[in-house]
């Protein structure tokens, strides 16, 4: 079948792509910006990348005639502002318009498990779209998933977060709040398990794992998987806002996403009984399971897809097509080189550069960066990189944004995501022996000059020291 995929460079759209080709399928990736994603990684399987914005309905004609069935992934949770809403009615009416043009005999859409009676912004919204994707044209299949666990989801991450670096948490009350978790594995079963099964058609199902549980037991039993043990307090007065702050400066997320997980978990999210389970043949992955399969995965290096690289800069939204010519005029430039004594070695250890292997020198000053880029709302540092020796154009790596990976070519452009009066680039180039390592910072005003002027004496040593241990 020729597939239309949209949400490619999701966590979900991510890791659903290996999977339809394996089956054989033709898939048609949606991006809105084709730097952003590494087709070069899947190297099986039929794959065609096209540049949609859904926002901008007349991008949608670049979408094919002849496909099949679609998957509709496509959510702005993270999205900054209030409008997130607003913006994902617009896609889901783009989408619909164009799809019921096409000869899509069916849409798959994975939304939220919607069955409590007071729902949060976000689920409302998840609801409201798939009212929207019900009235085309074409046969629709809903899924409804709450929480989803796997090496690189939002859940399972700040999870991690969570357990690995507070032995013991001071908690809101919505840590009570029941939810039925469901394995990325499972949730991937059923949603290549739907497609084109014609007695699904025009029918929505919940999906969820065997287990139902509040977040503190969650937490409680991750700890219990990673063989750590932890105190969990909860107290009745911790505001959503202040929620939000606990969630945002302890874990890798943004305000705003945090904003909206906490209005989310205050929701109790447990399936109604369906049999799309015994239809499938899907078995269902315990709790623990699942969390032990997700740690295999990262110890693997296996790691496919990472929803912190969707976590970006607004600036990314435009693509980052204008980001990879690096500008001169009106630019503050760092420039260093060294000789290289080992190619190879060097080259591996550029690719290596950040997450847990650090930036070879001073890395506590690099933390203190990230820490003070969280209290202006930035990225931080903590979304650290899905591989520890292997990146790609589009990846997140840090507080930075992979621009361009050549690893023949020996260069490395990374753009700056952290929060600066101004805009900041990093290229890391070997040319024969020698090691070009340059910084490059185009100013916003005033602020902009003297925040440059102000970070120079410690380039002065930061970036010398890491020049050298790269090149040695």
């Amino acid at each position: 079948m020729k597939i239309l995929l949209t949400g490619t460079t999701g966590y979900i759209g991510q890791s659903l792509l290996p999977a339809l080709l394996k089956d054989g399928h033709e898939v048609v990736c949606c991006v809105r910006d084709k730097n952003r994603f590494d087709p070069s990684k899947y190297t099986t399987g039929k794959l065609q990348v096209i540049e949609v914005d859904f926002l901008e309905q007349d991008s949608l004609a670049a979408i094919p005639d002849d496909i099949d069935a679609a998957y509709y992934l496509i959510h702005s949770m993270s999205a900054e502002g209030e409008d997130f809403e607003k913006l994902e009615k617009t896609t889901a009416l783009h989408f619909r318009d164009r799809i019921q043009k096409t000869a899509a005999k069916q849409v798959i859409y994975l939304g939220g498990i919607t069955n409590d009676q007071k729902l949060s912004k976000h689920l409302h919204s998840r609801k409201v779209v798939e009212e929207v994707l019900a009235s085309g044209t074409y046969h629709l299949t809903t899924l409804r998933a709450g929480i989803i666990l796997g090496s690189g989801s939002a859940s399972f991450e700040i999870m991690r977060d969570l357990v690995e670096k507070l032995p013991v948490m001071i908690t809101p009350k919505w840590l009570n709040t029941k939810s039925q978790p469901i394995a990325i594995r499972n949730v991937i079963e059923y949603l290549a398990g739907v497609l084109g099964k014609e007695e699904l058609y025009d029918q929505s199902f919940d999906i969820g794992g065997p287990d139902v549980l509040t977040y503190k037991e969650m937490l409680l039993g991750f700890a219990k998987v990673r063989g750590l043990k932890r105190t969990i307090l909860i107290v009745p007065v911790m505001t959503p806002k202040l929620s939000s702050y606990w969630l945002y400066f302890v874990t890798s997320t943004s305000y705003t996403l945090a904003t909206n997980l906490v209005q989310s978990m205050r929701v109790e999210v447990v399936c109604k009984d369906n049999r799309l389970k015994e239809i499938l043949g899907v078995t269902l992955l315990p709790y623990d399971t699942a969390i032990k399969l997700a740690f295999d995965r990262i110890q693997n290096e296996g790691v496919i897809a990472s929803w912190k690289d969707a976590l970006s800069s607004n600036v990314l939204n435009e693509g980052i097509s204008k980001l990879l010519t690096v500008p001169t005029f009106g630019c503050f430039t760092d420039k260093r080189q060294a000789e290289v004594t080992q190619v190879e070695k060097s080259v591996h250890k550029i690719w290596s550069i950040g997450g847990e292997n650090g930036w070879y020198y001073a890395n506590w000053l690099w933390k203190l960066r990230g820490f003070i880029d969280k209290l202006f709302g930035g990225v931080g540092l903590r979304r650290g990189r899905k591989n520890s020796t292997m990146i790609h154009a589009g990846e997140s790596l840090d507080f930075w944004r992979v621009l361009y990976a050549d690893k023949e070519e020996k260069r490395l452009l990374l753009y700056a995501e952290m929060k600066l009066p101004g805009e900041a680039w990093l290229e890391f180039k070997i040319i024969g022996q020698t090691l070009y390592q340059t910084a490059t910072f185009r100013p916003l005003g005033l602020w902009g000059r003297l925040y440059w002027y102000s970070v120079l004496p410690f380039h002065a040593f930061i970036f010398s020291n890491m020049l050298k241990r790269i090149s040695s």
